[in-house]
């Protein structure tokens, strides 16, 4: 009994407190601004959860730059209505919307299938859909639903894009993969034997570890399209602490105040935004300077389980095993 109290709380504190020492590093440093970006013309770009939140602003931005931009998500109504809401205000703006359930293994068969009927080239892909502390669930293919959505269902889609976004690429303009993550990922860990967090679940354990699991993916991506010699990199980013609706599964003594701290103190959507677009876009990270785990605009340095090699390797295995993919 104490042992499974111990295993709920101390990954609850452990969240806690990195989140408060993250969001006073993030007040006490100079807000990274987005630089003028080149324009996009005849680029596709694929956004996952691009409706709302962070999403949403990496559309409107790539959209404004002349980019054709797919958002994926699953619900249709908040996806048609940031589509018109863009159009409206960017007569010119390319933006569509496809349904995309990350929690469905089907599903993401599915929109690749449709995004590969309209032959299109894809030169950006943007894995920024998640669930964080979400209660214990399965996804419809049996994954715990944070290892589930912001890992799982992320590798398969950008697996079965590999081919079109290594066609798309060339030497000076690389195709990109940016994955979405978070600084909670210095507090995961990754247990090959239970990813689905069954021996004792947590909400917060199992948010980390998916985020840590997002990283050492977008590690071992890049060094396999490195090796293999292909215009195609991967980079990770942390957003910072962003006012969205992704917290509201926080601990529910914190609810009111979270609210209130988030309006004054997170960072905003649109500021949030400003990483995930400049890794996506920014000519500085071209080609051979494309790659790594970035913040506030700069290069971090991760913990030392993102550099393992066996831990990335045996992952990403694993990964392929659980998903029937050779």
């Amino acid at each position: 009994m104490l042992s499974t109290i111990r295993s709920y709380l101390l990954p609850l504190i452990n969240l806690y407190l990195l989140g408060l020492k993250t969001l006073l590093v993030q007040l006490c440093s100079r807000r990274f601004r987005l630089p003028v970006m080149p324009r996009q013309d005849g680029k596709v770009a694929i956004v996952t959860g691009g409706a709302r939140g962070i999403g949403y602003e990496v559309v409107h931005h790539m959209a404004r730059l002349g980019a054709h931009v797919i958002i994926g998500g699953r619900n249709e109504q908040e996806g048609l209505a940031a589509v018109r809401k863009i159009c409206e205000e960017y007569k010119e703006a390319k933006v569509e919307f496809m349904k995309l359930d990350l929690a469905s293994l089907q599903s993401v068969r599915q929109f690749v299938q449709r995004f590969r009927e309209q032959d299109l080239p894809l030169n950006i892909l943007v894995n920024n859909a998640g669930v964080m502390l979400v209660p214990e669930g399965r996804t419809e293919d049996g994954f715990e639903q944070h290892f589930g959505v912001n890992y799982l269902g992320h590798f398969l889609l950008t697996w079965l894009l590999l081919d079109t976004l290594k066609h798309s690429g060339t030497c000076g303009h690389f195709s990109r993969v940016v994955n979405v993550s978070s600084s909670a990922h210095r507090i995961g860990k990754i247990r090959l034997n239970d990813l689905n967090s069954s021996q004792c679940y947590s909400a917060h354990a199992a948010y980390c570890h998916s985020k840590l699991a997002q990283l050492l993916f977008s590690s071992h991506l890049h060094q396999q399209l490195q090796c293999g010699g292909f215009p195609v990199s991967s980079c990770a980013v942390d957003p910072g602490i962003v006012d969205t609706a992704l917290y509201r599964h926080l601990w529910t003594p914190l609810g009111l105040a979270h609210r209130i701290v988030a309006h004054l103190l997170y960072r905003t959507p649109s500021e949030g935004a400003s990483t995930v677009l400049y890794a996506a876009l920014s000519r500085d990270l071209e080609g051979e300077y494309g790659g790594g785990f970035l913040a506030n605009g700069h290069r971090e340095m991760t913990t030392p389980p993102t550099f393992d090699p066996q831990l990335q390797l045996s992952l990403w295995e694993t990964s392929l095993q659980l998903l029937g993919l050779q």
